[in-house]
């Protein structure tokens, strides 16, 4: 829309995440002429997906943040069983001490955490792809993009893709850590499952990743289809370094080259040091 993001609007609820969040947003669409152009439009409110980024996006910051301090304390914890304290010059003896700092509790539920903010940056990532193909919804963009509407498909299945990895998303992203299934003859009678957790959230962060890079094609079309206007100065370097990978789809074409050419480039350190270049470092 044409209402940049407004910094008294997170000051009014400070969540490091989220002010983080906003703040590489206001950045990122400093100068678009893209915006300016629909500071009087007739729209009276951004959907979710586009006005709630900052508190979207930084509620996974904030989540990933504490789940890193847990990874972190556990890492450096003694979690062997039993633990062995041994003598110390004034003669106390070694002591051998059963306790529990073995069980994975608080792994498994900090990735299980972990997995469901990663999965919600997917969840409202796909909405915001379908903003950009559904016709109803883009402000004048053609149907799924595509350069002969009627004819081509554009990014129809590129939107599907994304809404099928979201839905699996979802069943992964079930808490691994509420289960538990008792064994070693009951005395392991609850056990954290954070194996499984570990292992979805990694699917999920695989998922994710593809979402993402559908969504950066697909808005890199939708600059294309906006020209002469241009987009804020690290959008445009965005958009600059991407289609340096992948040329505008004039036409049908089998797009899981282009997905995969962009989710590598999404991946790679160069991509955001050449947006930085341009607006400084990201938070």
């Amino acid at each position: 829309s044409g209402r940049p993001f407004d910094p008294r609007i997170q000051a009014a609820r400070p969540h490091p995440g989220q002010a983080a969040s906003a703040d590489n947003l206001r950045r990122l669409l400093r100068e678009s002429a893209i915006m300016e152009s629909h500071r009087d439009c007739g729209k009276v409110q951004d959907p979710y997906s586009l006005r709630c980024m900052p508190q979207v996006h930084g509620a996974t910051r904030d989540t990933l943040e504490w789940v890193r301090t847990v990874l972190e304390r556990e890492i450096l914890a003694a979690t062997d069983n039993p633990l062995i304290f041994p003598s110390d010059d004034a003669g106390v003896p070694t002591e051998v001490i059963s306790g529990g700092n073995f069980h994975g509790q608080p792994l498994a539920i900090a990735l299980d955490a972990a997995a469901i903010a990663t999965a919600e940056l997917a969840n409202v990532a796909e909405r915001r792809i379908e903003q950009l193909v559904n016709p109803a919804m883009s402000s004048g963009l053609p149907p799924f993009l595509a350069a002969k509407t009627g004819l081509d498909s554009g990014f129809m299945m590129a939107q599907v893709t994304a809404a099928a990895l979201v839905s699996e998303n979802k069943v992964l992203a079930h808490p691994a850590s509420v289960d538990s299934i008792p064994s070693s003859a009951g005395k392991e009678d609850h056990v954290s499952m954070g194996s499984i957790s570990a292992r979805k959230l990694a699917s999920i962060v695989r998922h994710v990743r593809q979402v993402l890079a559908i969504e950066a094609l697909v808005a890199a079309q939708g600059l294309d289809l906006r020209q002469p206007l241009e987009p804020g100065v690290g959008v445009r370097e965005a958009h600059r370094t991407l289609r340096a990978q992948v040329p505008t789809l004039r036409g049908d074409r089998v797009l899981h080259v282009d997905m995969g050419a962009v989710e590598a480039l999404l991946e790679s350190p160069g991509f955001r040091a050449s947006i930085e270049s341009v607006i400084g470092p990201l938070r």
